[in-house]
């Protein structure tokens, strides 16, 4: 049992520097607005790993049955995305009809937006069980909250520079309380910075946001490592975690409204959306913290010899992957 453990958390340290791009969980997007009576514009952008994809053939779309292509649809080449374009005339009302695409890869998802003159916006997610949906005469706050709350969870798990933080800040301190109250200091500081940039009342540039993020989780690394080293006074970060926490998710707020602001936020359901893709965020989060304190337990409980190899492990695999995020972004 002990040496298993002792494989599998070596294991997870390498698996850690799998991730070569820290990019923002980056949904399919989908939206298709209404530009005068009748006539309706629809967009879509497809994130893609190669160049060779944003050169492939147009997805199958899933239009309203009462719409019709007079112009497009066309494709053209972005960084990391397929962009779409088409200009639809339909007839009537939009409600429940279909609109999606005809099929999504396993695990993938898509948002999708329908925009109307003079009606309140509607959001919904795709999901490859799902990849179309009726398009309802009202949204309702419930199915934009689902929506949101869904890609909140997603943009935690799946965004590998906040999840490192965490992780790596999770392993710095010591004892349940600590935990618990680094914790909290994270969630209401970049709540903070969250809503107070969407709602237009804070900002800064994204670029020197991405730098800054990658070097808060270097700094954890740093301090991760030092509590290895003997005769080493404790530092700031030891001593008030939960300081640490604050000021970083201050900056961590920034990178969240920064994917927010990409995604967008539906029209007349804007403090429904944003809660709960705050709330998903603490769900991930959260999530995440329970598996660390968890592994952490067993291995300390089973195989404590091997805590120390494998933390060190874990402590190189952060610092190495958020120095590589750093020069990246500071040279893009």
């Amino acid at each position: 049992m002990r040496s298993w453990l002792g494989w599998l958390l070596t294991c997870c340290a390498v698996l850690l520097a799998v991730p070569a791009s820290a990019d923002e969980i980056r949904p399919a997007i989908v939206e298709l607005s209404e530009q005068e009576p009748g006539e309706w514009l629809l967009d879509w952008k497809l994130p893609i790993a190669s160049a060779d994809q944003a050169a492939g053939p147009v997805p199958a779309l899933v239009i309203p049955e009462s719409c019709a292509f007079i112009e497009g649809p066309v494709l053209r080449a972005a960084p990391l995305a397929q962009l779409g374009h088409g200009r639809l005339r339909c007839e009537g009302t939009l409600a429940e009809q279909r609109i999606g695409f005809a099929a999504l890869p396993s695990g993938s998802d898509a948002l999708l937006r329908v925009v109307p003159i003079g009606q309140a916006s509607q959001t919904s997610r795709l999901t490859s069980d799902m990849p179309s949906v009726l398009i309802a005469a009202a949204p309702t706050t419930w199915s934009v909250a689902l929506s949101y709350f869904a890609i909140g969870v997603e943009h935690i798990l799946l965004g590998w520079d906040h999840l490192l933080f965490v992780i790596a800040l999770v392993l710095l301190v010591r004892g349940g309380w600590s935990v618990v109250k680094a914790a909290t200091a994270f969630t209401i500081a970049h709540s903070v910075t969250l809503v107070a940039t969407t709602l237009g009342y804070a900002g800064l540039p994204q670029r020197p946001v991405e730098a800054l993020i990658a070097l808060s989780i270097l700094f954890l690394a740093v301090e991760l490592h030092a509590l290895g080293q003997p005769d080493r006074t404790m530092s700031w970060t030891q001593r008030a975690p939960w300081l640490v926490a604050l000021g970083f998710g201050l900056l961590h707020g920034f990178g969240f409204a920064g994917a927010l602001s990409e995604i967008g936020l539906p029209t007349g359901e804007v403090p429904a959306a944003l809660l709960a893709f705050n709330i998903g965020v603490e769900a991930g989060q959260l999530l995440v913290i329970a598996a660390v304190l968890c592994l952490r337990w067993l291995v300390l409980r089973w195989a404590p010899q091997a805590w120390p190899i494998a933390l060190k492990l874990i402590t190189y695999a952060i610092g190495t992957i958020a120095s590589f995020w750093l020069f990246e972004r500071l040279l893009t």
